[in-house]
Formats: C-alpha cells, structure tokens, sequence
C-alpha cells in the first residue's frame, strides 16, 4: 500500500524554504574550508612532515640535509598531484623533467621556492653519496627551516581554499565580471 501511495502523490514538496534560485547571497564572507586535495596529494603532504621531523632528529649533516630536502621534493609532488594534468604531446611526455621544472608551470606562486630547491639538487646528490662535507650543519639547518616553510604553504594552497560565493548566472544580461561584492567583498560605492 505504500507504493500506492507514494504513485498517487509522486511530487512531494518539501516544507522547508526554498532553496535560492540565484545562487548564494553576494555579501558573504569568504570561510576557509578543506578543500578537496587527492588522496595521493596528502599522502605526500604526510610522508613530507614524516621526513621533515625525521631530518630534524639527525645530527649527521649530509644526512639531514638530504632527508630534509626529500620532503621538500615530497611537498613539490604534492602539488603536482592536486593541480598537474598529464602532458598531451608525445614530444612533452617523452621529455623526463624534474619536479622543480614542472611546479613552476603548475604552481606559479612557488617559481621562487622551486628555484631555492632545484639549486640544492646536487648537493643533495652527493650528500646522498655520503660525500665527506657535501653539506655543512649550517646548509643542513637552513634548509629544514626553508622546507618547513615551503611545506606549510604548499599545505594551506592545497588544505585552506577560501570557498567563495558563486557569482549569479544570468542568461539574458550582459557579461559583467564579478566585483568586490560577488568575491564576498565590501558593496561598490556606486
């Protein structure tokens, strides 16, 4: 009997309020929310702390260099992993390209971190080797800090994503490009 029942009433209204046709109201504040980084996104993000903190517990220099710079290629991948879409030209795709070759084309903002850590790549190299002096205590504390640093921004671009309203869509009205207002900004003045 309930399936006739439900056959006889088959559009139900809800007795809540309607949702908005417009969308969201325009004056709203932007709220930080989790976005939603790929499983293998924060994979890496927690292999990276994981070395992070190991390399801070070493007291060997080249092993902390070297260990401290392996999260910071863990942090770069991360990004890749979020944002990287694959490569559609064969030539691209047979080319093998370093990490901090790529962010830059992914992550714009990190050109300069990518820069910063691509030039310790070979001492890491030879630190890895366990080339006696590769890397100094100083160049070992330096880069924990900086990639400390780099993995705490990297985080809040990928985990911290303001959720900003949508601007309305309007069929019939002229492409006006959102104002402070529909970013979730102060009204204009006029």
């Amino acid at each position: 009997m309930a399936n006739s029942s439900a056959a006889a009433h088959p559009r139900r209204r809800a007795t809540g309020p309607a949702p908005s046709l417009t969308g969201p109201a325009g004056d709203v504040h932007p709220v930080l929310r989790r976005a939603t980084a790929p499983p293998a996104a924060l994979d890496l993000l927690a292999k990276a702390h994981a070395g992070l903190d190991e390399a801070a517990t070493l007291h060997t220099p080249n092993e902390r260099y070297a260990t401290a710079h392996l999260a910071a290629l863990r942090t770069a991948a991360a990004v890749l992993a979020a944002r990287a879409r694959p490569e559609t030209s064969p030539r691209r795709r047979a080319r093998i390209r370093s990490a901090w070759e790529v962010l830059p084309e992914i992550a714009p903002e990190l050109t300069e971190w990518s820069a910063l850590f691509a030039s310790g790549a070979a001492r890491r190299a030879r630190a890895e080797a366990g080339i006696q002096g590769a890397a100094r205590q100083r160049d070992a504390d330096d880069l924990v800090r900086d990639v400390a640093m780099f993995l705490r921004i990297v985080e809040r671009m990928l985990l911290l994503q303001p959720v900003l309203p949508q601007p309305r869509q309007d069929t019939g009205g002229a492409g006006v490009p959102p104002g402070p207002r529909a970013r979730g900004g102060l009204p204009d003045a006029g």
